[in-house]
């Protein structure tokens, strides 16, 4: 039996930007290999507002069984009874995962009179009993918490956390491990994949504003050579870098990936490029022969390259 649970906010400071982004990206990549891309493809409508509403006139504990099946059911759990309690602790929820059918989750007692973020406490820890079921996890507390939140905004129940997110003067609060940034790419790499936009669900402004910074870098992952879309600068680096790979004056010396674009060229006859795929960040590789398509085994979206 293991215990597992997401930290609660705070009045503390808030970390910002991407400190866990490869650990974000292999999550991604992990959720593909196990759940396979028609699987994913049945999330594509995410936990609707309507369904999470908890307002101080329901009864508490009948509000959040309510939230719990609704979690339950979005994940396609028919099998597995969540049963939600409230405590005195310093995270904001745990969960006992063990061999179900009934789960029992602790919420933090503070949720008594903060509902709304109810919803999301339970999205994280309900998310640990899919991954448990799927037998998906990562090494390590951290790099396991992380996945665990990458997940829970990719299959359509994450943007709850990040509008958990508020800075309202010396209070601010937090769900989650990810950074406000980095749910908001998250979110924006599902919303490019459905064309589901969250943004309207958000009640925090920063948590709009986090999703419109994630969003900007989800779009640059899209606009890295060698895809057709990149930019003229990174063009001209990766043309660059690709007249280095072919000169015979290098032939034996160690590559790399580039660190600006994570492109690598391979081999000498023919020369090969690897790059992440831009949806789901398992590499692809192609021969260096001007324009192309290529398919993402993985996640099966073709890609316009100019290699």
């Amino acid at each position: 039996m293991a215990a597992t649970g997401s930290p609660g906010g705070s009045n503390g400071e808030i970390v910002h930007g991407y400190p866990h982004l490869d650990t974000v990206r292999a999550a991604v990549t992990a959720l593909y290999k196990r759940l396979s891309y028609d699987t994913v493809r049945t999330f594509d409508t995410s936990v609707l507002p309507a369904e999470v509403a908890f307002d101080d006139e329901e009864e508490l504990y009948a509000g959040a069984q309510r939230v719990a099946r609704a979690m339950v059911r979005h994940l396609r759990l028919p099998d597995a009874r969540v049963i939600v309690a409230f405590r005195d602790m310093n995270l904001a929820a745990n969960v006992e995962l063990a061999a179900g059918p009934e789960y029992f989750v602790e919420l933090n007692t503070r949720f008594k009179t903060h509902r709304r973020d109810i919803g999301a406490a339970l999205a994280h820890e309900v998310m640990h009993v899919y991954l448990h079921r799927l037998d998906l996890s990562f090494p390590g507390t951290r790099a396991n918490e992380i996945l665990t939140d990458t997940a829970t905004a990719y299959l359509g129940a994450g943007w709850l956390l990040l509008d958990a997110y508020r800075e309202h003067g010396p209070f601010s609060q937090k769900l989650g491990y990810l950074t406000p940034e980095e749910f908001g790419y998250v979110l924006a790499k599902r919303a490019l994949l459905f064309g589901e936009d969250p943004a309207p669900w958000f009640t925090s402004p920063q948590a709009y504003d986090a999703y419109a910074e994630g969003l900007a870098l989800a779009r640059r992952d899209g606009r890295q050579p060698p895809l057709a879309a990149a930019g003229w600068s990174g063009r001209r680096r990766y043309a660059r870098d690709r007249r280095a790979a072919q000169d015979p004056r290098r032939a034996g010396r160690p590559g790399g990936p580039e660190p600006a674009g994570g492109y690598a060229f391979e081999g000498r006859a023919p020369l090969r490029v690897s790059f992440p795929c831009p949806t789901c960040h398992q590499r692809i590789r192609v021969p260096v022969r001007g324009r192309l398509r290529a398919r993402c085994a993985l996640c099966r979206t073709e890609l316009d390259c100019d290699t």
